[in-house]
């Protein structure tokens, strides 16, 4: 049977999108939803900032009269504009082991991005870096962190066949947090007294946003400036991540390195792991998903960072050593036995080397895909 493609229209239509992946996953152990009330945040333009610069339309792919696929078309005219691209992002691709859905679903991404000037589509995707992507291609047996995708391993396998190519690949890698800290953080006091760094020691997470939350994703966006298909955040999602990550961050967790006027050069923003807790009550907070959340960010044995950046001039000065150290000691303080990084560019070798001393080991692998537009 024909595969048939409708463009979602309305909230009954949107409900349909967000929750596909709850069937097509349900038997899938290490596949982790989404929140759903993220998800109506994500595509609703008066909650999320990224639409005063980019655009979606969302696709659903209907066949035997049953949901088969879906996926996103987004331009990020910012980042268009940034990257000197004429590119259409595909993003919330999840879609049954069907070559034919996966050709119609992209074949409409790719319509409405040419039909606005575009030449090429990549993806996974999202509107910034602060949602997920990058497609599942190595580590399917392990356990998906929560800021991430997973998918199928037939995903990679069927965009290959219809002639996607690898544009990217990101790495995450896995650290055994031990009692003992390497002989280099020995260091630490001397590259404070060198460098003229400290690290903050702020008494909540919210005196750290109130006093440095802004300062510090404005330095985000200075220090990921040169990074692959980065575009800056504004104020105002600025302040949306703030409102969403603030709660539920604990200062044992986040590390702020300041130099010597106070001044934030280094961030490393951490979490105790919620994924199991989400997976359980099916990307729900209620009635039981907020309850299970809380108790994950008590109790926990794995840690995931979320975001970790040290300005230019500061890189190699010692900032993520004292950095590290201070999460190292949030760690044994609280039980951790595992810190889980976020996905670093495979050509940043700078990000590559973070927590090297901590020997890391390969954890999962996730890649960019590109096409020109017929």
């Amino acid at each position: 049977m024909d595969v048939t493609i409708t463009v979602v229209n309305g909230k009954k239509d949107l409900k349909k999108f967000v929750r596909f992946p709850l069937e097509l996953y349900r038997d899938c152990e290490n596949w982790v939803p989404a929140l759903e009330g993220d998800e109506y945040d994500t595509f609703d333009p008066k909650s999320n900032g990224a639409y005063e610069y980019s655009e979606s339309e969302l696709y659903l792919a209907w066949k035997d009269g049953k949901i088969a696929g879906r996926a996103a078309a987004i331009i990020n005219r910012r980042a268009n504009e940034k990257w000197n691209e004429k590119t259409v992002r595909f993003g919330w691709l999840d879609f049954i082991e069907d070559e034919q859905v996966l050709k119609a679903l992209l074949d409409a991404v790719a319509a409405w991005g040419k039909a606005r000037g575009c030449d090429r589509i990549k993806g996974p995707w999202g509107f910034t870096d602060m949602d997920k992507e990058g497609l599942l291609v190595e580590g399917y047996e392990n356990f998906c962190p929560f800021t991430c995708l997973y998918n199928y391993p037939y995903y990679d396998t069927l965009l290959k066949k219809l002639g996607f190519e690898k544009d990217v690949d990101w790495t995450q890698r896995l650290v055994e947090i031990k009692p003992e800290l390497p002989p280099v953080f020995r260091t630490t006091e001397q590259i404070e007294e060198r460098f003229r760094i400290h690290m903050y020691q702020a008494r909540s997470t919210k005196e750290l946003a109130d006093r440095y939350g802004m300062e510090i994703f404005h330095m985000y966006n200075d220090t990921f400036d040169p990074l692959f298909e980065f575009a800056p955040l504004t104020d105002r999602q600025i302040k949306r991540y703030l409102k969403t990550y603030v709660p539920i961050l604990s200062p044992d967790f986040v590390a702020v390195c300041l130099d010597d006027d106070d001044k934030p050069v280094g961030f490393a923003f951490c979490v105790p792991s919620i994924s199991r807790a989400v997976k359980k009550s099916g990307g729900r907070l209620f009635p039981l998903g907020v309850f299970r959340i809380l108790r994950a960010l008590r109790k926990n044995d794995t840690l995931e960072a979320l975001m970790i950046g040290v300005k230019p001039e500061y890189q190699g000065l010692g900032a993520a050593l004292l950095m590290m150290k201070h999460l190292h000691d949030g760690c044994i303080k609280f039980g951790i036995k595992r810190l889980l990084l976020n996905p670093q560019l495979e050509h940043n070798v700078k990000a590559q080397m973070l927590f090297s001393q901590f020997d890391p080991k390969p954890f999962m692998r996730r890649r960019c895909y590109t096409k020109e537009i017929d």
